[in-house]
C-alpha cells in the first residue's frame, strides 16, 4: 500500500484553482505552497492519497467554492472542509477558540477510515495546535511547519513601536505563541525553508530540538515561471493595458515588488526610498503588485492602513506617472509580469521586514529577473545558491537605496545575475526535487512511528463503558451541601429506566481511594469510571489499577522532579500542598492569594526549563502541574477512543474557574446555576448548556436527550 498524507491548512481560502492570493494577509505564499506541495505529492507514484483538511466557509462575500465538503484536486487528492466557527469568512485570529472542534471533527472522521494516514503535516500555528491534538489522540507522526512565527512577529512589532496590548487584540499573540509550543512539544520532525528559521527564530522556544528539523526549500513550478521571451505577445499587451494607466513611460526598466498589503512586507519604506532618489526615478518606474481590490475602503484595518500610506506617500513625493499599483490582476498573469518586467531589464524587489523564505524570488529568479531583496531570513539562502542580486538593509533607508541604485546601474552584471537565477533554481528549487527530498525525508524519519493506540479497544475484554456517560465533578458539584437538584438528581439516576441509559463517571482532583470515601456517602449508583488526581489517572468501576495506556500516553518527557525544581523560586507566591494531594504525574500547589496572573509567569519557568508540562488552575486557589499530554478533557477523549463512545454521548457538568477546557469540542456540556463568571464566554458555544435552575444536571439530560425515557 502506498502512502496516505493529511495536510492541515485552516484558514479556508484555498482551492485547486484560481488562487485569491494577496486577498488578505491569510491568503499569501504559505497558501500557494501547500496547494503546490499537495499536488506534487499526489503525482508522485509512492503515494495512494493526499487529503487537505480546511475549513467550510459559507459567506455570500466569498466565492461559493468554499462551501463545498469536497473538492476533488487529482485522482489521489481532494480538499475536505470541515466546519467550525461562524459559517461567514474571518481571520484566523478569531477562530482560536472553535479549534477543539475542528481536532474532535478530524479524529472522528479519521477514526471510521480504516487505514490512517501515515503522517500529519501542519501549516501554520493553528493548524499545529489541532494537528497536536490529533497525532496525541490518534498516535499519528506530526510534521510542523510554522510558516511564520508569533514570537518573531512579536519582536517586529514592538521594535516598531506598537503597543502590546494592541499586538494581542489584533493578533491573538499569545495564543499563537502557546500554539507554536504546543506543535514543537509534539513534533516528531520540524520543516523549515531555511537555516536561518531554525538557527533565529524557532530556537527561541522551549521545546525547539535542532535534532527535528530539516531544512527543505520550497519549489518553482518551471511549467509556469520561465525565462521564455515575450516577443510582443498577447500576454505583454494585456500587462501593457495594465500598467500604461499608470505610467508615462512603460519602456523605462522597472521595479517590481509583489507581496501582500501588510505591515510586515515592508512596501511603504520602498515606496519612501523610491521618492527619495532622483536617480531611481530617472532610471525606474515602480509596480506594486499587492493582491486584487475593488475598494480600499472595504478592505481589512491592517491592508487599509498599507494603500492610505501608499497613496499618501505616491503624493508627498509627487510619483503620478511614476508608480502603478493596479487593482486587478489574475494568478495566471503573475509569470507574465515577470518576465515582463525582465525583457525591460527591471529588479525584483523584496522589501519586507522578515521574510522566512520568500517563494516570489525563486519566481522572479526562474523568469530571468535579478533580485534586491532583504537581508533577512530566506532570501539569504537564495542568493547564497542563486548569486543572482544583492541583499539590503531594508531598515536603513540609505543602504536601501545605495543597493536599489547599484543593482541597476550595470548591464553586465544584470545579464550575468539573469542567466545565474534561471539556471540555480532549475537546479536546487525545482518542485520534482523539493518533493522527491520531502518523501525521502518523511519516509526516513517518521516510518516506525504511529502507535494508533485507539485500536486497544478492539479487544475481547469486557468494555467498561457502553452507554451514554454522565461526568460529574466530585471536587465542586457533588462535595457541595445537599440540595434540592442533587437529592432529585440522585433519587432520577437510582432509578431502573436511567441506570439502562446513563453510567456515571467522576472527575476529581483527588486520590482514588480519597474520591471513592467521599463519593460513598452521596448514595449514587456505581460509577464505571473515575477521572482521578486531575486528570492523570483513569479507573474503572471498584478497580485499584489505572489504565496503563493512559500512563503511558501521558508520561512522555514527563520530569516531576524538574517541575519543582523549576517552580521553587516562586515559593513566595504558591506553596506545594501536602504528600496526600501529590501524585506521580501531578505536582499540586496552593496559592497563597488567588490570582490568574501568577500562569503566565508558571508557563514561562516550564518552558524555560524545557520542560514538557502544563500548568491548571482551579477554583482560584489549586494549581495543578500535569503532563502536557495530560488534563481531563483529554482523558475524556482518551476513553471515547479506547472503548469506541462517541464524544456525543459523553455529558459533563461544569462549574467553576479552570473547567474551561472541558466546555470546548464537540462533548455536550451542562453549566450549572451557580458558575464561576469565567465560563460565561462560552455561551455562544453550541454544545454548551447554561442551565438557572437547581435542577442543572437534569434540565441538560433532557436537553440533550440523554435518554430514552421522559
Amino acid at each position: 500500500m502506498g502512502l496516505r498524507l493529511l495536510h492541515l491548512n485552516l484558514h479556508g481560502l484555498i482551492r485547486s484553482h484560481d488562487l485569491e492570493l494577496g486577498r488578505d494577509s491569510d491568503t499569501g505564499g504559505q497558501t500557494l505552497y501547500v496547494l503546490e506541495l499537495v499536488k506534487g505529492l499526489a503525482a508522485r507514484p509512492e503515494v495512494d492519497k493526499v487529503q487537505l483538511f480546511t475549513r467550510l466557509i459559507h459567506d455570500r462575500r466569498v466565492s461559493t467554492d468554499y462551501a463545498k465538503p469536497v473538492e476533488k484536486i487529482s485522482s489521489c487528492a481532494e480538499i475536505i472542509r470541515l466546519p467550525f466557527g461562524p459559517k461567514r469568512y474571518v481571520r484566523k485570529e478569531l477562530l482560536w477558540p472553535y479549534l477543539d472542534d475542528l481536532a474532535d471533527q478530524i479524529v472522528q472522521r479519521l477514526q471510521q477510515d480504516k487505514n490512517l494516514p501515515d503522517w500529519i503535516h501542519a501549516h501554520y500555528a493553528d493548524a499545529g495546535y489541532v494537528g497536536a491534538l490529533v497525532s496525541r489522540r490518534l498516535g499519528l507522526p506530526l510534521v510542523f511547519t510554522g510558516h511564520s512565527l508569533g514570537r518573531e512577529k512579536l519582536r517586529r512589532l514592538l521594535a516598531a513601536g506598537v503597543d502590546h496590548d494592541q499586538i494581542e487584540q489584533t493578533y491573538s499573540i499569545s495564543k499563537r505563541i502557546d500554539a507554536e509550543e504546543i506543535a514543537l512539544a509534539h513534533s516528531n520532525l520540524l520543516i523549515t525553508s531555511t537555516k536561518q528559521e531554525s538557527d533565529e527564530q524557532y530556537s527561541r522556544y522551549g521545546k525547539f530540538s535542532s535534532k527535528n528539523v530539516e531544512t527543505i526549500p520550497p519549489g518553482v513550478d518551471l511549467n509556469r515561471f520561465h525565462s521564455i521571451d515575450l516577443n510582443q505577445t498577447e500576454e505583454e499587451k494585456e500587462l501593457d493595458k495594465i500598467f500604461k494607466p499608470f505610467l508615462r513611460n512603460t519602456k523605462l526598466s522597472p521595479l517590481l515588488a509583489i507581496s501582500r498589503a501588510v505591515r510586515r512586507k515592508n512596501i511603504p519604506a520602498l515606496i519612501e526610498t523610491y521618492g527619495r532618489s532622483p536617480v531611481l526615478q530617472q532610471r525606474h518606474n515602480l509596480i506594486l503588485i499587492l493582491g486584487c481590490r475593488e475598494d480600499s475602503r472595504q478592505l481589512e484595518k491592517q491592508q487599509k492602513e498599507v494603500f492610505q500610506q501608499i497613496f499618501e506617500l505616491v503624493d508627498k513625493y509627487n510619483l503620478y506617472g511614476k508608480v502603478a499599483y493596479p487593482k486587478q490582476h489574475k494568478r495566471e498573469q503573475i509569470p507574465s509580469i515577470y518576465r515582463w518586467v525582465a525583457k525591460r531589464k527591471g529588479l525584483f524587489v523584496n522589501p519586507a521586514l522578515t521574510e522566512p523564505f520568500g517563494l516570489t524570488l525563486l519566481e522572479a529568479a526562474a523568469c530571468g529577473l535579478p533580485l534586491v531583496a532583504t537581508d533577512d531570513g530566506g532570501p539569504r539562502d537564495i542568493l547564497s545558491r542563486c548569486e543572482n542580486g544583492l541583499l539590503v538593509d531594508v531598515t536603513d533607508l540609505e543602504a536601501f537605496r545605495d543597493g536599489l541604485e547599484t543593482a541597476g546601474s550595470n548591464s553586465s552584471l544584470w545579464k550575468t545575475w539573469s542567466n545565474n537565477g534561471v539556471e540555480a533554481v532549475s537546479r536546487h528549487f525545482s518542485w520534482d526535487a523539493h518533493v522527491c527530498n520531502y518523501i525521502a525525508l518523511m519516509q526516513k524519519r517518521l516510518k516506525f512511528l504511529a502507535p494508533r493506540y485507539w485500536t486497544f479497544g478492539k479487544t475481547k475484554e469486557a468494555t467498561p463503558i457502553s452507554k451514554n456517560l454522565l461526568l460529574l465533578d466530585l471536587d465542586n458539584y457533588l462535595e457541595q451541601s445537599e440540595s434540592q437538584g442533587l437529592s432529585k438528581l440522585r433519587n432520577k439516576l437510582n432509578e431502573t429506566s436511567f441506570k439502562m441509559d446513563i453510567q456515571l463517571g467522576i472527575l476529581t482532583g483527588r486520590s482514588i481511594k480519597s474520591a471513592r470515601h467521599l463519593y460513598a456517602a452521596k448514595q449514587l449508583p456505581k460509577p464505571a469510571v473515575w477521572i482521578c488526581q486531575a486528570g492523570t489517572e483513569i479507573y474503572y468501576s471498584d478497580e485499584n489499577k489505572t489504565d496503563i495506556f493512559w500512563q503511558e500516553s501521558i508520561a512522555i518527557d514527563w520530569n516531576r522532579k524538574g517541575v519543582e525544581k523549576a517552580l521553587f523560586d516562586l515559593k513566595d507566591y504558591m506553596e506545594l500542598q501536602s504528600i496526600d494531594n501529590q501524585a506521580p504525574y501531578k505536582v499540586s500547589y496552593l496559592l497563597k492569594e488567588p490570582s490568574t496572573a501568577l500562569l503566565p509567569l508558571v508557563r514561562k519557568r516550564l518552558r524555560q526549563a524545557g520542560l514538557a508540562a502544563l500548568p491548571h488552575l482551579k477554583c482560584h486557589w489549586y494549581l495543578d502541574i500535569v503532563p502536557l499530554r495530560a488534563s481531563r478533557a483529554e482523558a475524556i477523549r482518551f476513553l471515547t477512543l479506547r472503548w469506541g463512545l462517541s464524544l456525543e454521548k459523553v455529558l459533563i457538568v461544569a462549574s467553576q474557574q479552570g473547567d474551561a477546557e472541558l466546555l470546548k469540542g464537540l462533548t455536550p456540556t451542562v453549566v450549572t446555576c451557580d458558575h464561576d463568571a469565567s465560563l460565561e464566554r462560552f455561551r455562544t458555544q453550541q454544545r454548551v448548556f447554561f442551565s438557572d435552575s437547581e435542577d442543572c444536571v437534569l434540565d441538560g439530560l433532557k436537553y440533550f436527550r440523554f435518554f430514552n425515557t421522559q
